[in-house]
């Protein structure tokens, strides 16, 4: 069952840890598309809660040695799906989140501008847990009442709008059985 987004464009349902890496959407702007990214601190390690701390900009960059590059850096999904289902909510619905970088579909660059991005826990060569999808399919259908415009069809993977660039969600992210789910969905 999905549940409503609030006027603020919050789930209520879903922990809040609001992100500064945001702004506001270009006025007039339609959002009509939904980006699913997957990440983990460092690379194939779990529920460690670096993730979150990257989105917050409190990660402590020395704390592997992987996370030099971040430094500095300045993103966020509008959600993350950790690897037991458990979602969280960095930016509302209504704002921009920096989570798509150089990017372009259907002959639009800026993705950030019309898009909600979430990000599953995972690698983009590995598997994803059911639990997240579950609350994959909660998000989406709650998404997807707060922005009708977002079909099944423009449900899309960070590679999709950054070929080349970007892998993610990669091989094993069964986008088949996910759409037939949204497919269902209203």
């Amino acid at each position: 069952v999905a549940m409503a987004v609030d006027g603020g464009g919050w789930l209520g349902w879903i922990n809040q840890l609001r992100s500064p890496n945001c702004d506001l959407r270009p006025t007039g702007c339609v959002v009509d598309l939904l980006v699913i990214h997957c990440i983990s601190l460092p690379r194939g390690q779990y529920l460690n809660g670096d993730v979150e701390a990257l989105f917050l900009n409190t990660l402590d960059c020395t704390r592997h040695p992987s996370y030099g590059e971040l430094e500095g850096l300045r993103v966020s999904a509008h959600f993350l799906i950790d690897r037991q289902g458990i979602a969280t909510q960095f930016v509302s619905l209504a704002d921009r989140a920096w989570h798509a970088g150089v990017s372009g579909f259907d002959g639009r660059t800026a993705c950030n501008d019309f898009s909600i991005g979430v990000e599953l826990e995972g690698v983009d060569d590995g598997l994803f847990e059911p639990e997240q999808y579950e609350t994959l399919h909660r998000i989406v259908a709650a998404v997807r009442r707060f922005s009708p415009a977002i079909t099944p069809e423009r449900i899309v993977g960070h590679s999709d709008i950054a070929p080349g660039r970007k892998a993610d969600p990669g091989p094993g992210f069964d986008w088949e059985r996910a759409r037939a789910v949204w497919r269902t969905q209203r």
